[in-house]
């Protein structure tokens, strides 16, 4: 069957004057972005993935009639990127439940309540609401469309996030609460992380309050039907341009085009966007090699240690006591943070529980037994014994997914903006371009900013393929 969208009628040419073709490797979100922008403007463009599925980082299943989101799920209101994608494919969003009080958990079985309007007194509350202040303003110096000509930056990229809470946060349960939204945020330890990739993020996002906080902010909502869903229905769209299972293993690119050599033969196109991990990327041999900026840039940005696990329950009974199912631990139990994550309807009870960097280490050692142990005794101290008795626990550890190895994002280490960012955060490689998540310069780490990134890629790639105005003979001997 003919299909109108793969027609040359009307598509961009290369240089050459014949139909131009793109290859995407990759179909998590920042891939899917740029081949749907190419295939809107009439480009003939493929989509290469390793895996069995699209979504990458994101990726939702259904367990016992509730969907799960194993990897990334929530849209704020400014992540009007992901909600146009949405709103193209009819993926419905529903608000997070926020109602009720949360609790934090401080050594000693010491549970403070609080809500999203009334956070708790004491506890380094109010120097810690010092500090993020003190943040969002030094954030504000930080020019998004050239976050590299930040006049701070030698100094701010030398300074690691854990130097800067020693240094400037005199409260010691502070300085814990402080360390606690790195994890969250970042899923690294404060050590791992420049204070100008924190700075840099808080920007990206608009405010450190946007990162963190529910409603109206980077957790206002989730995905009916999961957060790949939008992914899926792009998939759907884009048809057989997107082939699963084919692992990307070389790419051979020079001045006349690229040669992308998979598992399942070579396609040769006249360029190519790269997504995905810099974990994947660093397994493509590219010949002739990149750029030493780019390759450090890979090389020196880690992905983040993060598990995220369901805890399952008949009915989200915490509600009929008043607690919303948040909490906040800072007792020393590897759970960081948790969430209800329960589906619209409420017909069964589901808590997110997140495990980070040091903690995730040392938890993901344990035996099976101890693991749960260990995930269940802070959600029964905040939600009380009926907690101990779920009907099912889900983990996923993405460092242990193959091709991710790890979420939420990239971290670049201490040094590696200044010392790489001009040439490796996402400078095109002759044409080999880049797209994800971390490429972009707005909710970076973010779905949003994946698909941001993606179209990026692919509206440079059709802006230095426009056909230059031909001139007349005159003109050119004048």
């Amino acid at each position: 069957m003919h299909d109108p969208d793969r027609s040359h009628h009307g598509a961009r040419l290369d240089e050459g004057g014949a139909p131009m073709k793109v290859v995407v490797v990759g179909a998590g979100y920042a891939g899917l972005a740029a081949a749907l922008e190419l295939a809107d403007a009439g480009i003939d463009v493929e989509v290469l993935e390793a895996a069995d599925r699209v979504g990458g980082r994101v990726w939702s299943r259904e367990h016992d009639s509730v969907v799960i989101d194993h990897g990334g799920q929530w849209v704020g209101p400014t992540q009007t990127e992901l909600l146009g994608l949405a709103a193209r494919f009819g993926c419905g969003t529903f608000r997070s439940y926020d109602e009720g009080r949360h609790v934090e958990l401080w050594p000693g079985g010491v549970a403070e309540p609080f809500t999203s309007e009334e956070h708790v007194d004491g506890f380094g509350a109010a120097e810690y609401a010092d500090a993020e202040a003190r943040l969002d303003a030094m954030a504000e110096r930080i020019d998004l469309d050239d976050p590299l000509g930040t006049p701070e930056l030698p100094d701010w990229d030398a300074t690691t996030f854990e130097s800067w809470i020693r240094d400037d946060i005199p409260d010691e349960q502070a300085r814990d609460r402080m360390r606690l939204v790195l994890r969250g945020v970042w899923a690294c330890e404060p050590r791992d992380v420049s204070l100008f990739h924190v700075l840099f993020y808080i920007r990206s996002a608009g405010g450190l309050g946007q990162l963190l906080g529910t409603l109206d902010c980077a957790q206002d909502s989730r995905f009916v039907d999961g957060a790949q869903a939008p992914a899926r229905a792009v998939a759907a769209h884009l048809g057989d341009r997107v082939r699963l299972g084919l692992r990307v293993r070389e790419i051979a690119h020079d001045p006349d085009g690229v040669t992308v050599r998979t598992s399942g033969g070579d396609v040769v196109a006249d360029r190519v966007v790269v997504t995905g991990t810099t974990a994947a990327q660093a397994r493509i041999v590219f010949d002739p090699p990149l750029p030493a900026a780019r390759r450090r840039w890979v090389a020196r940005s880690p992905m983040g240690d993060v598990a995220k696990v369901h805890v399952v329950y008949p009915t989200p009974f915490w509600r009929a006591a008043g607690l919303s199912g948040q909490l906040v631990a800072y007792d020393g139990s590897p759970v960081s943070y948790t969430f209800d994550n329960s589906p619209a309807d409420g017909s069964r009870g589901v808590i997110a529980a997140f495990v980070y960097g040091d903690a995730y280490r040392a938890w993901s050692r344990l035996e099976e037994p101890e693991r749960r142990a260990a995930i269940l005794a802070p959600l029964v101290a905040a939600l009380g014994p009926e907690a101990a008795r779920p009907d099912d626990v889900l983990t996923t550890c993405w460092p242990d997914d193959e091709l991710a190895e790890g979420a939420y994002a990239a971290v670049p280490s201490p040094g590696t903006w200044f010392e790489h960012g001009a040439d490796g955060w996402r400078s095109p490689a002759g044409r080999v371009s880049f797209a994800g998540t971390e490429q972009s310069a707005r909710w970076n780490g973010y779905i949003d900013g994946a698909i941001r990134s993606g179209r990026e890629a692919a509206r440079t790639i059709m802006q230095a393929t426009r056909p230059r105005p031909h001139r007349l003979d005159h003109e050119e001997t004048t």
